[in-house]
């Protein structure tokens, strides 16, 4: 990061009013409060998520970039626990079924893992930088696909088509501590949805967070 950078990411990582907002976008409010969830090892909340999530979906507008729907943090806990009528009006504006990719951030009680829906690829793939499985949370999402799918377009979306699965922790870069889980889940959409192989580490995780401040005040992806 150029040292100009360096300054702006101090100054909004240092003490100020917690509730001063520091970035208004996406009808999202982003405060000092939120930011500080950047600094090393502290935990992301969803504001911050919600917000980069949002960025990811703006980048995805661009020539170039398969285009992208990111569901908020909230989505996948009102669908499991309330099912398909408590979120089928999330998507009254939008078609998932014309996106190259959905992006599902999902928050586990204490740690955040991510969910991928390909409509390219037919596949739903499930990303833990703890390296746990997720293929309940995996069914879970094509079942609101094929109820999504029959609602909107009087569609039967074919089980034998799909391919549903969880990486496996060889397969993905890994935490080795208990505080950036929502920094990995970020970076995995990041790189997924520039349609990149994932060539980062535990160790580039402070650099990232930096960065996020950045990306976040300026409301665009480095």
């Amino acid at each position: 990061l150029l040292q100009a950078m360096e300054r702006e990411i101090a100054a909004a990582l240092g003490v100020g009013q917690p509730d001063e907002v520091m970035s208004s976008a996406f009808k999202l409010r982003i405060t000092r409060e939120d930011i500080h969830t950047l600094a090393d090892i502290q935990w992301l909340n969803d504001e911050v998520i919600n917000f980069y999530m949002n960025l990811l979906m703006e980048r995805g507008k661009k020539e170039g970039y398969p285009s992208v729907y990111a569901f908020s943090t909230f989505f996948y806990p009102k669908l499991d626990f309330g099912g398909y009528k408590a979120v089928r009006r999330w998507t009254r504006d939008v078609d998932l079924f014309k996106q190259d990719m959905v992006i599902v951030p999902i928050h586990l009680t204490a740690h955040w893992t991510l969910a991928v829906i390909d409509m390219r690829k037919k596949t739903i793939t499930y990303f833990d930088s703890f390296g746990k499985k997720g293929d309940k949370i995996c069914d879970t999402l094509f079942r609101y696909l094929q109820e999504e799918s029959k609602q909107k377009r009087k569609l039967e979306l074919s089980a034998a088509e799909w391919t549903l699965r969880s990486m496996a922790s060889h397969e993905i870069p890994q935490q080795t501590n208990g505080s950036d889980c929502g920094v990995f889940l970020c970076k995995y959409a990041d790189y997924i949805s520039r349609d990149k192989p994932f060539t980062f580490t535990q160790n580039d995780m402070p650099y990232f967070r930096k960065k996020m401040v950045w990306e976040i005040i300026h409301q665009r992806l480095l």
